[in-house]
C-alpha cells in the first residue's frame, strides 16, 4: 500500500518513514504544502497522513484543495497543537481521522491499518482470499494453514493482490500502490517480484494462484475462474 508523508520536521519524518517502509508501506515525502498538493494529485495513494503545520501551504488548505478535486484518499491529520480547533475544522474539511504530537508509533500505524481497511470496505483485522490470510498487524502471512516467509516487497506485493482478488491488475497498477516515486517505469522489477511471490506460494502448496492474464496484467485467481485461453506464459511481458 502507498503512502503520502507529509511532515517538515526532518527527524519526524525520517522515522516515520523507517517505521513505514518497515510495515511494508511504500512511502513517497512531501516536506511543504505545495509539494505534497502536487503529489497528491499527481499519484494514487491509499493513505495520507498530514501534518497541520507545514511551511508554504498549511495542512488544512491543502486537505480542502485535494478534497474540493475529488480525491477522497483516507487522510490522517497530524497536530501538535493542543486545543481542537484545527481538529474539528479538519475533521469538518473531510479528514477522516488524526493523530498528536509525539505520535505513539503503534496508535498511528494501528489508525493507519484502521483507514486502509474502512477504504477497502474490509471489517475483519485479517485479509482473507481463498487459502490465504493475512494479519497485517503482524505482518504474518498463512496459506493453506502454512506460515510463508516473505520479504517487504513480496509481502507488500501479496497484501495487494489479496485486497483485490479476482481482478486483474497491470503492471502499472501495481506499481503504482506497491512502489514509491522511485520507480522506474521501465523496468521488469514488478514482474520480478511476482516471480518471487509465485514461488513462494507454489513451494507452500504446490499452486501459484497468481495469474497472468493475457495483454492485461496478473490476477489473484483463488476459485481458478480463468480460462485457460485468456493465460500466457509468465515469462512474456504484459502491461
Amino acid at each position: 500500500m502507498r503512502v503520502l508523508l507529509v511532515e517538515d520536521d526532518q527527524a519526524m519524518s525520517d522515522l516515520l518513514i523507517r517505521v513505514l517502509r518497515d510495515e511494508s508501506y511504500a512511502v513517497d515525502h512531501a516536506a511543504d504544502g505545495q509539494e505534497a498538493e502536487w503529489l497528491a494529485f499527481e499519484n494514487p495513494y491509499d493513505l495520507i497522513i498530514l501534518d497541520i503545520m507545514i511551511p508554504r501551504k498549511d495542512g488544512l488548505s491543502v486537505l480542502k484543495a485535494i478534497r474540493q478535486g475529488g480525491i477522497v484518499t483516507p487522510v490522517m491529520l497530524l497536530t501538535a497543537r493542543d486545543g481542537t480547533e484545527d481538529i474539528v475544522r479538519g475533521l469538518d474539511l473531510g479528514a477522516d481521522d488524526y493523530a498528536t504530537k509525539p505520535v505513539a508509533i503503534e496508535e498511528l500505524l494501528a489508525r493507519a491499518r484502521a483507514l486502509i481497511r474502512r477504504k477497502d470496505k474490509i471489517t475483519s483485522a485479517s485479509l482473507e482470499a481463498g487459502p490465504i490470510v493475512i494479519n497485517p498487524a503482524r505482518r504474518e502471512v498463512l496459506i493453506e494453514g502454512k506460515v510463508v516467509d516473505l520479504t517487504v516487497k513480496e509481502y507488500a506485493l501479496l497484501e495487494y493482490f489479496v485486497r483485490n482478488a479476482g481482478t486483474v491488475l497491470g503492471r502499472t497498477q501495481l506499481s503504482e500502490h506497491v512502489w514509491d516515486m522511485n520507480f522506474e517505469p521501465t523496468s521488469n522489477v514488478v514482474d520480478v517480484y511476482v516471480g518471487y511471490l509465485r514461488s513462494k506460494i507454489q513451494l507452500a502448496i504446490g499452486d501459484k494462484l497468481i495469474k497472468t492474464v493475457r495483454g492485461h496484467g496478473y490476477m489473484l485467481d483463488i476459485n481458478n475462474s480463468l480460462p485457460s485461453g485468456e493465460m500466457e506464459n509468465e515469462a512474456m511481458n504484459v502491461p
